[in-house]
């Protein structure tokens, strides 16, 4: 673990050592430490396990540019530049958003993705209050945010306002926009997660390469609620041979003719 330059920005990364490198991607005002610590070990049984925090998150510090999908993408992009070789890429929330603009962009850098509790668009979420700096949960983010932050716990109300501005405003990809992700993806959501069902089966439907779980009795924290259930199930994805092969296909079938007996 380390400072790397990315865009002329000093930024904490666990670069992966070995084969099958993997790159975690955090979500909205937290850190790789989170799935790191959820994740990491799990898949780090069969996979190179790396990350980085974005700017503004986690052990890296903020600037004055506003958030926004477009430049996380960006970032993302130049640290997997910099790492020279393709890898598969798991995000979460905002990570998940990060890595379908990045799949779409520079397919060349991504074997396979895993998005979870991922939204496309804005109006596919659901209608939930934002944090605010008056919530009560906010002071207690704060104190957790400084605990990493090179900025502090003045620079907290910042990113709160940052973040909500852009999930106010943000992703706005569309269908045809996913439809030219050619890399193999993994939908992975809680039956009661931020995005609508509705939402979340069209990601799934509008990518050319996809398949979906839908984890039950979860949350937006199916990773936390079920963590070996979940890494049992991007492990199987990553390791499967594509293109799958079931015993009734209906939507890869070629014909589309119904499965008899």
């Amino acid at each position: 673990m380390s400072t790397r330059d990315i865009l002329g920005h000093p930024t904490w990364v666990k670069v992966p050592k070995g084969r099958r490198a993997l790159i975690l991607l955090h979500g909205a005002m937290s850190s790789s430490a989170s799935l790191l610590r959820t994740l990491g070990p799990g898949l780090g049984e069969r996979f190179a396990v790396g990350a980085f925090d974005r700017r503004g998150h986690g052990r890296t510090a903020d600037s004055a540019a506003p958030f926004t999908y477009e430049a996380m993408a960006e970032e993302t992009i130049a640290f997997l530049e910099s790492l020279g070789r393709r890898v598969h890429l798991v995000g979460h929330s905002d990570g998940g958003n990060v890595a379908l603009l990045v799949g779409r962009r520079r397919p060349d850098l991504v074997k396979r993705m895993v998005v979870v509790g991922a939204n496309y668009h804005y109006e596919g979420l659901l209608d939930f209050e934002l944090m605010s700096a008056e919530s009560p949960g906010f002071q207690e983010w704060a104190l957790k945010y400084a605990q990493s932050s090179p900025d502090g716990i003045g620079h907290a109300r910042a990113i709160l306002a940052k973040t909500n501005q852009m999930l106010r405003s943000g992703p706005t990809m569309t269908q045809a926009d996913l439809a030219e992700i050619p890399v193999p993806v993994l939908v992975l959501a809680g039956d009661d997660d931020v995005a609508t069902l509705t939402h979340t089966t069209s990601l799934f439907e509008a990518l050319p390469d996809a398949q979906l779980a839908i984890v039950p009795g979860a949350s937006h924290a199916v990773l936390k609620e079920h963590t070996e259930d979940c890494v049992r199930i991007i492990t199987r994805f990553l390791s499967q041979r594509l293109p799958v092969s079931t015993l009734s296909p209906l939507r890869r079938a070629v014909t589309g003719e119904f499965p008899v007996g």
